[in-house]
């Protein structure tokens, strides 16, 4: 005697109807445009200084190691001011940069100092590839201890560019 033979078909049709409506429900909570703030990390409102003003964001705080790693993967679009904030404890060398695996949209990366000037900012593009070693990575080309992403072209946009500041706290951003 087989095991269907042993069960009797009302209670297997339930158990496969279960491991369905539970499928389901498993892919309606991971669904979504991807514009969302990830889940649980702190969003900062600040702004980046120019010689001419100011501009605003909203940025989500990348402060750990697996935040950092994740970074914006997944995302199928990002609000126009808004963007995410990658810390350091310490300093990073020149050598180190960011990669695209995973990024379904363009991004800018700019890298800031230990007193928030930018030092450089580099257009980085979706890799297509599914497997991560074939996606070319972005250093730096200057040392930092945090980076910010934005929409690819954010930053010439608001005419943002190296010697700039970021600034967090609405009120930091205040004209003089």
């Amino acid at each position: 005697m087989d095991f269907q033979n042993r069960i009797p078909v009302a209670y297997l049709m339930r158990y496969q109807c279960a491991l369905l409506c539970f499928a389901t429900l498993l892919a309606g909570c991971s669904s979504g445009t991807g514009a969302e703030p990830s889940a649980g990390l702190p969003v900062a409102e600040g702004c980046f200084v120019t010689d001419t003003g100011t501009v605003s964001v909203s940025l989500e705080l990348a402060t750990r190691q697996p935040e950092r790693s994740k970074g914006l993967m997944g995302r199928e679009s990002l609000a126009a001011s808004s963007g995410m904030l990658f810390k350091y404890q310490q300093q990073q060398t020149a050598e180190h940069g960011f990669w695209m695996y995973q990024t379904l949209i363009p991004l800018d990366i700019a890298y800031l100092d230990e007193n928030d000037a930018i030092g450089n900012i580099l257009q980085m593009v979706p890799c297509a590839s599914s497997n991560g070693t074939r996606c070319p990575s972005y250093p730096a080309g200057v040392k930092f201890i945090s980076a910010v992403e934005m929409n690819a072209g954010f930053f010439e946009a608001n005419g943002i560019g190296p010697g700039d500041h970021l600034r967090l706290g609405k009120e930091n951003c205040k004209a003089p």
